[in-house]
């Protein structure tokens, strides 16, 4: 598992796993336990497939009762427990432990309720996130966030790491979209966050668990809202000379106050790997294409394809296609969800990074990528969410050629410093996970991260869910803050302490 360090596995746990397993089978009957070998292979990574490990035991329930004695089964007997979705993550936050149990909540896959009055889903978090379009659509509603693996991806993984996707520019993240769900705590107790009304009262509980990396929770329910479809969507593909050119177009768009509904851009690499595997006409003589979609009223988004023209053209554009049709928006769109495997016909593997910048830092992030690909001798090919700076990088590597892969790895530190060193962040949507865990440190102070650790020990106190994952260091809650003890007793005895 490359030189990743990992929690040392806990003697006693693997020594227990024949007990352990026959006490899974008895909490969830069936064919809901696998512990052989070869059937758990399939579990054994996420989608950052660089780190691989195979589980203690997976375990696959199918009701909330089933994931509650789980997980107070492991938590009254010191068992570490990975949750996991559909397997789709980039950053390895479903990597399993060697001595955890493996929660796949891909048996959760039913729609519960859909309330179109008041423009709710409810949804078990097995149900894939395309899956909630394809239950409203022929009523002309959708659900917004819709990352590149919306077919796959699962919304309880999209609320673990808040995904987001070509949409999230005008209609937010998941955290942006989600309303309420019901989550199962490390102690067994089954827990509402939110619900179907618009704000809750209290602590934004619900804003900590968007995005927690399944280290506080596991969610069983999920409550989002589904729009209505705009009466018009059209979308630009407009190619540039050069990445910076088409970096500064973008960077223009959002300053003249236009909000498109998605604007993503791709590089040379990307467009000539996306339009070889879909055919979706892109040009090829142009260095960085802009796919830019306006939606609303027709009147207004005739208006603004007009302003988005007069901005590339400022921006030396050499060539600008509009849509049509609807067939030929979703071909715009169809390269640029392609491009992930697209990439993989042309280099025998790639690493795909994640980190956001603001937006007017685009020209001068992209030529550092240039010259740090020059310094690494791999190649880099850029498929990103430009609206709102949220880069993805993808490193091309050979795994086959011994020290690849740690350049590969070293190169994507080197992006991800730069985009903290410009005023941006580690992570957009893929999350922390293990693949930036030990980057952490560049972004938060010590302090910070206590804080963050101090969330952690309010859920989960004995460090059980997940561990491992976001915080560079392992360490047990009450290290986080000291305490003096005189004759015996702390100060303020009377105030609990974890």
């Amino acid at each position: 598992m490359s030189g990743l360090a990992m929690p040392k596995p806990d003697d006693a746990t693997m020594r227990r796993r024949d007990e352990i397993v026959a006490d899974m089978r008895i909490i969830v009957p069936g064919e809901g336990v696998v512990d052989a070998a070869n059937a758990m292979r399939a579990f054994e990574s996420d989608g950052l497939t660089a780190y691989r490990q195979l589980p203690l035991v997976v375990v696959l329930p199918e009701t909330v009762a089933q994931v509650s004695r789980v997980l107070k089964y492991c938590n009254d007997r010191n068992i570490r427990v990975v949750p996991r979705g559909s397997g789709t993550s980039l950053s390895g936050g479903a990597l399993p432990l060697e001595d955890a149990v493996l929660l796949v909540m891909s048996r959760f896959n039913r729609i519960l309720a859909i309330d179109f009055p008041n423009r709710i889903v409810v949804a078990q978090p097995g149900v894939t996130n395309l899956g909630i379009t394809s239950a409203v659509e022929q009523e002309g509603f959708y659900y917004a966030p819709d990352p590149s693996s919306q077919i796959a991806c699962s919304i309880g993984g999209n609320v673990a790491e808040n995904s987001g996707g070509v949409h999230c520019l005008k209609y937010g993240l998941t955290a942006n979209n989600v309303l309420g769900i019901e989550m199962v705590l490390m102690n067994g107790e089954v827990v509402r966050l939110g619900g179907r009304h618009l704000d809750a009262e209290g602590y934004d509980l619900l804003g900590v668990m968007t995005g927690s990396e399944g280290l506080l929770g596991v969610v069983t329910e999920v409550t989002v809202r589904i729009l209505k479809k705009p009466e018009t969507a059209r979308a630009l593909l407009i190619g540039f000379p050069t990445s910076e050119q088409g970096g500064q177009c973008v960077a223009d768009i959002i300053g003249a106050g236009i909000i498109p509904g998605g604007m993503e851009m791709m590089d040379r690499p990307a467009i000539h790997a996306a339009e070889d595997f879909v055919h979706a006409g892109y040009p090829l003589d142009v260095e960085a294409l802009l796919i830019v979609e306006l939606d609303g009223p027709g009147v207004e988004v005739d208006h603004l394809i007009t302003a988005v023209e007069a901005i590339a053209i400022g921006n030396g554009s050499t060539t600008c296609r509009i849509s049509q049709s609807e067939q030929e928006r979703l071909s715009f769109w169809a390269g640029r969800k392609a491009a992930f495997p697209a990439v993989g016909r042309i280099s025998p593997d790639y690493y795909c990074m994640d980190g956001t910048i603001p937006r007017k830092e685009l020209p001068r992030v992209l030529a550092g990528m240039r010259e740090l690909s020059e310094k690494y001798g791999l190649g880099v090919a850029n498929v990103f969410h430009a609206g709102d700076g949220n880069l993805h990088p993808l490193i091309l590597y050979d795994a086959n050629v011994p020290g690849e892969l740690d350049k590969a790895e070293s190169f994507g530190a080197d992006i991800l410093r730069l985009c903290v060193k410009v005023g941006g962040v580690l992570t957009g949507e893929h999350g922390v996970g293990v693949e930036k865990r030990d980057l952490m440190p560049e972004m938060f102070s010590q302090v910070d991260l206590d804080q963050q650790m101090r969330v952690k020990c309010a859920f989960d106190p004995n460090h059980l869910l997940n561990p491992g994952k976001v915080f560079p260091q392992l360490r047990r809650c009450a290290e986080l803050g000291r305490m003096h003890v005189h004759r015996g007793q702390v100060a303020f005895p009377d105030i609990p302490r974890f």
